[in-house]
């Protein structure tokens, strides 16, 4: 895997400064991760449904599953989601609020 340089002008010219966009990317990376492992999950479910014996007596095959290996082989060659959070951060994909802004101004319209 090679080392890929960032632009960190592009990353910085939208967000306040270094650790803003950091933490930005990271919990968009964070988000991306959490949903290939949903997806994992699921497509490993699905395989695992096809692949039961009726019999349950029959004791399971310790080999791995060819559809299993080939998926596991896809999603290894996914691009990594630190990665993407950064590749979104810089094409100015992403939105972001503060939450401190949201309680406030949420307050200030409850007083009015």
């Amino acid at each position: 895997m090679s080392v890929k340089p960032v632009n960190l002008i592009g990353i910085i010219s939208d967000t306040e400064g270094i650790y803003e966009a950091i933490v930005i990317a990271s919990k968009r990376a964070r988000q991306i991760h959490q949903d290939s492992k949903i997806e994992l999950n699921q497509r490993l479910e699905t395989i695992a449904q096809l692949t039961t014996t009726v019999d349950i007596e029959e004791e399971m095959d310790v080999t791995a599953n060819p559809d299993q290996l080939k998926m596991s082989l896809e999603f290894e060659q996914r691009p990594k989601p630190t990665e993407l959070a950064v590749q979104e951060l810089t094409g100015k994909r992403l939105q972001w609020r503060y939450k401190e802004l949201e309680k406030k101004e949420s307050e200030e319209t409850d007083t009015e």
